[in-house]
């Protein structure tokens, strides 16, 4: 990273609320739908674990289902709302809108090539996982130079929220992670000139408080 300060920007980033579409496992990528009542309590939630890290920026993906959990967070933590598109989910073109199952029965050959784990393959309409992975870590490390040394939430999505731990790891795109990524849950980063660092992963401890929401699925 060039022309960053030495002080790191810490960066807490998470994943949207439940959404409709989450619940009925239809991909969404682009696509959008509302956040479930549940969704909203987690946004709640995570805003209330929020309150006590001194957050000084929320930057969202434009897409409706964060920008809606970056608002009820907002709220609480009494900050603006800051979107860039970078931030997106991965464009997944001709599946949109479908649950796996039906991509598969009517796409063998797409399904079968997703499938493959293959980074730089993209279904048609779409974008391949290198490409959101480049423009997901060009975001951050621009919000990073923008604001060092300060504390900064990121709302975003889970292939988003992949591609910020495979970089702090050093993981290549081709290996997959063997782990979910929960709705809601809080994950934190350092991002300075040398380089990544993954402080915390996947903290859902805010949600066992909801008596409704399952954080092992």
């Amino acid at each position: 990273m060039r022309g960053q300060s030495e002080k790191p920007t810490t960066i807490i980033a998470v994943r949207h609320g439940e959404t409709e579409w989450n619940r009925v496992g239809r991909q969404q990528g682009h696509l959008d739908s509302p956040l479930t009542p549940l969704g909203k309590q987690q946004a709640l939630s995570m805003a209330d674990a929020l309150f006590s890290r001194s957050v000084q920026l929320i930057y969202s993906s434009d897409l409706g289902r964060a920008q809606e959990t970056a608002t009820i967070i907002a709220a609480r933590l009494n900050l603006q709302v800051r979107t860039d598109a970078r931030l997106r989910e991965r464009s997944l073109g001709i599946l949109e809108g479908q649950t796996m199952s039906q991509f598969r029965e009517k796409h063998p050959p797409e399904a079968a090539s997703l499938a493959s784990g293959d980074p730089d393959f993209a279904l048609p309409g779409g974008e391949s996982a290198r490409q959101r992975f480049v423009r997901n870590v060009e975001c951050v490390e621009e919000i990073a130079r923008k604001h060092a040394g300060n504390t900064v939430l990121v709302v975003a999505h889970g292939g988003v929220l992949n591609s910020f731990f495979h970089k702090a790891v050093q993981l290549p795109l081709e290996t997959r992670r063997s782990f979910s990524l929960f709705n809601a849950a809080v994950n934190v980063f350092t991002v300075a000139d040398s380089g990544w660092r993954l402080e915390t992963w996947g903290d859902v401890s805010h949600l066992r408080t909801i008596p409704t929401c399952d954080t092992n699925v």
